[in-house]
Order: C-alpha cells, then sequence, then structure tokens
C-alpha cells in the first residue's frame, strides 16, 4: 500500500471523499468490495460512509453487538470469514487512540502480510477522517443515528478523542445520553511527563449548561496550556464563573495531574462526587479531598490531595448522574452498584474503553427509560513509567 501516494492525492481531496481513498489504497493490496463505516455517538450501530466514486448503493448498518463487523470494533481486530470469492475482513479505524468505525473489504488470501496491510488501512482511514472532519460536516452527521440537540452538539465540539494510550497511562471517557448530553464534559492532555484530566458538570441542563462547561472547559485549558499549577487553574475557573454568571451559575467538576514517571496522582475537589482507586481488579477506596465550594461559588483556596499509584491502577471519575440514576420505580443506581461493576470489568482485565462502556450501557440499562440527567465516567490508567 502506497501511503505516500494516498496522503498526496488527500491533499486536493473532496474533504468527504476518504472512503474513496481508501479503496484507492486497498486496491494497491488486492482488496477489493471496500466499505467504510463509522460509528454512532452511543456506539450501536456503525453505519456506511457513500463511495463517492462508484455511487453505489450504499449498503445497510451493522449492529456493534451482533455483527462480524461489530466484533473487530469491540476487538481492536481483524475478523475475517471464509465466502465463495474470497475472505471478508473487517478492521477497525482508529484515529490516533480511539476507535470510530471499521473497514470491510474482501482479499483472496487473508494471510499475516495481507491482514497487517488491512490493519494499516484502518488506522489510515482513521487519520484520514480526523484531518477532512475539521473541513466537513459529513463524517459527524453520519455518526448520528437522530436529532442532536444544540446543547449536545456544543457538547461534542469540546471534547478530545474519546479514548488516549500513551507511553505510561491509558484515558477512555464515556458520557451519556449522546444526542442529549447539555452540562458534562471532561478534557485531557498528554504534555511531557505529566497527564492532566478534568471532569465538569454544570449547573442545569440545556444551551445554559453547555455555555457553562464551555467558560470552564476554556479556562482549564488556558491555565494548563500557560504551564499552571492545579490550585491556579482551580482558583480560575472559580472567579471566571462568578464573573460571568454572578451567582446564577456554577459547576462542580475535579481537575487531577498524573506524574507518569513517578504514578503520583494530585486533584482537586470542587463539589464533586469522589473518584474510586481501582487495584488488581477491585475497587479498594475512593480518594479523599478537601471539597471545595462547586466552582463559581467563591471556593476557597486549596492545597491538591496526592495518591502514589501501582503500576496497573486506575482512577475512574464520574459525575453524579451515574450514581443517581434511578428506575422507574425510584431505585438509586448507587455506589455500591458502581464499584462492584468496575471491580468485575476490572477483574476480567477488559481494556479502559470496554470497561466504561459497559459502565455507561449498565446505567442506561438501570435507568429503563431516558436519563433525567448527564451521566460521565472517565478512567485513568498509569500502565507504570514509560519507557
Amino acid at each position: 500500500m502506497d501511503v505516500a501516494a494516498v496522503l498526496r492525492m488527500a491533499q486536493t481531496a473532496d474533504p468527504a471523499a476518504v472512503a474513496d481513498l481508501v479503496a484507492a489504497a486497498a486496491r494497491d493490496f488486492g482488496a477489493s468490495d471496500v466499505i467504510a463505516y463509522l460509528v454512532d455517538f452511543e456506539q450501536l450501530v456503525l453505519e456506511p460512509l457513500p463511495d463517492h466514486g462508484t455511487h453505489a448503493d450504499v449498503p445497510a448498518a451493522e449492529v456493534v453487538a451482533a455483527t462480524m463487523a461489530g466484533r473487530a470494533f469491540l476487538s481492536r481486530e481483524a475478523v475475517t470469514v471464509e465466502r465463495h470469492d474470497g475472505s471478508r475482513v473487517w478492521v477497525p479505524i482508529l484515529e490516533g487512540s480511539d476507535r470510530t468505525g471499521v473497514v470491510a473489504m474482501t482479499v483472496q488470501e487473508p494471510d499475516d502480510t495481507t491482514l497487517d496491510e488491512c490493519m494499516d488501512l484502518g488506522i489510515l482511514a482513521g487519520y484520514l477522517i480526523a484531518a477532512h472532519a475539521r473541513c466537513t460536516d459529513v463524517y459527524q452527521l453520519h455518526r448520528r443515528r437522530k436529532s442532536m440537540s444544540l446543547a449536545a452538539s456544543m457538547q461534542w465540539d469540546l471534547l478530545p478523542p474519546l479514548v488516549l494510550q500513551a507511553p505510561g497511562c491509558q484515558v477512555a471517557a464515556r458520557l451519556e445520553p449522546a444526542y442529549e448530553v447539555g452540562g458534562d464534559c471532561f478534557d485531557y492532555a498528554v504534555n511531557g511527563p505529566v497527564l492532566d484530566v478534568a471532569l465538569i458538570d454544570a449547573m442545569g441542563h440545556g444551551v445554559a449548561a453547555a455555555a457553562i462547561a464551555a467558560l470552564a472547559v476554556g479556562c482549564y485549558r488556558h491555565g494548563r496550556r500557560e504551564g499552571h499549577g492545579l490550585e491556579m487553574i482551580h482558583q480560575a475557573i472559580d472567579e471566571v464563573v462568578s464573573q460571568q454568571l454572578r451567582g446564577e451559575g456554577f459547576a462542580t467538576g475535579q481537575l487531577a495531574r498524573l506524574e507518569l514517571a513517578t504514578g503520583v496522582i494530585s486533584w482537586m475537589n470542587a463539589g464533586h462526587p469522589l473518584p474510586l482507586l481501582i487495584r488488581n481488579g477491585q475497587v479498594v477506596k475512593e480518594l479523599t479531598a478537601h471539597v471545595s465550594l462547586p466552582w463559581g461559588l467563591g471556593s476557597e483556596p486549596a492545597r491538591p490531595a496526592e495518591e502514589a499509584l501501582e503500576p496497573g491502577d486506575g482512577v475512574l471519575f464520574f459525575t453524579d448522574g451515574v450514581i443517581e440514576a434511578r428506575t422507574p420505580s425510584g431505585e438509586e443506581f448507587g455506589l455500591g452498584r458502581l464499584a462492584d461493576l468496575v471491580g468485575q470489568c476490572a477483574s476480567n482485565q477488559l481494556l479502559p474503553e470496554e470497561i466504561v462502556r459497559q459502565l455507561v450501557h449498565s446505567v442506561l440499562e438501570h435507568r429503563h427509560t431516558h436519563l433525567q440527567d448527564d451521566a460521565t465516567v472517565v478512567l485513568v490508567e498509569w500502565s507504570g513509567p514509560p519507557g
């Protein structure tokens, strides 16, 4: 596969024509009948992208939980099935660390070399889509199975990728209801020796909450990029929200900084539920800290709390919409249920992204109906000092 040639073609191609570029790259190693799918925002269905080159009929969507395409998406591995015209292969589309879809194709001989080419095609597709999504709405729209609220659209535009895998750490996050989320938000960044993470839950619902979240995230990113410590960022968010909203709005949240060389994590809490420490396949404790008032209500100066993580430890941050989700009869999801599920997933050695996916789906199943509040989880895992 001539990656350089595809990249040169992409420079002047229609931004919405990544499916054509992927098909052209696949032909270099003899693959045919190529279809690219993107996962919807709830990660339930894989929606096919149209092929602008052939104008062929768009195939049906694939359900994540019950198809070969879904298996490739969930496992991050190539899945093959023998057919009369060759072997059908599905591989994940990876935008950096984040899985965002699959590519399906037919090959004649699915040997190791060919499957490696197929996997490389999924990685190439991910980078092409990530680059061109800044110039067209096609890929965003293909991930919508229903109308998205203005507030949710604002929030999704704020978010970093849902998954990060970097030397020394992993981050995975999910938030629901995907098409109506309006107050929850998260952010993270790896800058040299540290991983910074923030989780924010703005007061209220809808556009007003999304605006508060946008203000808080903007202030957080500014402080982080200026090289400020957690205390200064914490105070800055409180002051900005207070000045702009004058007591008419606030946000709760957590700020955390993980030293990648040592595993020491520092965090601050602005009126938010305490994070959980996961070790050896179980939740061992809550991570306590001085709990200040929510940002915007005069949060007092405080120092970060610290915990020394062991390699393989995880820290789960979550918003109150997770533990306060109730069945129609009023039964709360609760902290105990959350801790049990986290331990079960961790003991099964699931990837962080699969753990948060299962947690959020469990909250949705518990509720039975539409969530009354946003439910967001962010899992940070320290794998040990970068090699």
